[in-house]
């Protein structure tokens, strides 16, 4: 099945597309792709906001995805702000860095979340999710992946999700999670 993604990020398609692509044949907007504002409060709401919109103008299958990043210490910040934390992209990892300053051990704690919406021609939502646990290391580690990748840091491998292979990412994911999610719901429903 051809699916339209809700996405101007080129890793996010990428990684979905060969997380799903047993699956769905992910392929970009035609146009640019200008999101809706993300106003939800949750994951599953930013991700239903990109999708509908762009079903409204498609009446396509469309999907769409929202991630965020919680941190224990932080109350779980920057979480659905995720991508709009700090003044500007480039400072994020920065500025999560310095509010994270002299803490250790189980304050540095931390999960990704995602959330996945499928929207199927005829209008008929399917929603997954995943998350992935992990620690917010001392400092970028890793030049693969993008955002907070090379701060997250999987304990039991050891290494952040910057320094893995991108195999190895889509195992171990947030992203990877809320795909096997989505695709487990497909096989569910015989779609």
């Amino acid at each position: 099945m051809i699916v339209t993604a809700a996405t101007a990020n080129p890793g996010k398609l990428r990684e979905l597309a060969e997380l799903l692509g047993s699956r769905l044949r992910l392929v970009p907007a035609s146009e640019p792709y200008r999101a809706p504002p993300e106003s939800g409060a949750s994951y599953r709401e930013n991700a239903c906001i990109k999708a509908r919109a762009l079903f409204a103008t498609l009446g396509l299958a469309v999907l769409a995805d929202d991630s965020g990043l919680e941190v224990d210490a932080l109350g779980g910040r920057p979480g659905v702000h995720s991508a709009r934390y700090g003044k500007e992209p480039a400072d994020r990892n920065q500025c999560l860095l310095d509010e994270l300053h002299g803490r250790v051990g189980a304050e540095r704690r931390a999960r990704f979340r995602t959330a996945i919406v499928l929207i199927l021609v005829g209008g008929r939502e399917l929603i997954a999710d995943g998350h992935c646990e992990g620690e917010i290391a001392e400092a970028p580690r890793g030049a693969g992946g993008f955002g907070y990748d090379p701060l997250f840091l999987l304990p039991t491998l050891g290494r952040t999700l910057g320094e893995l292979t991108r195999g190895e990412k889509n195992r171990f994911s947030a992203r990877a999670a809320a795909a096997r999610a989505l695709v487990r719901e497909l096989d569910r429903l015989g779609i």
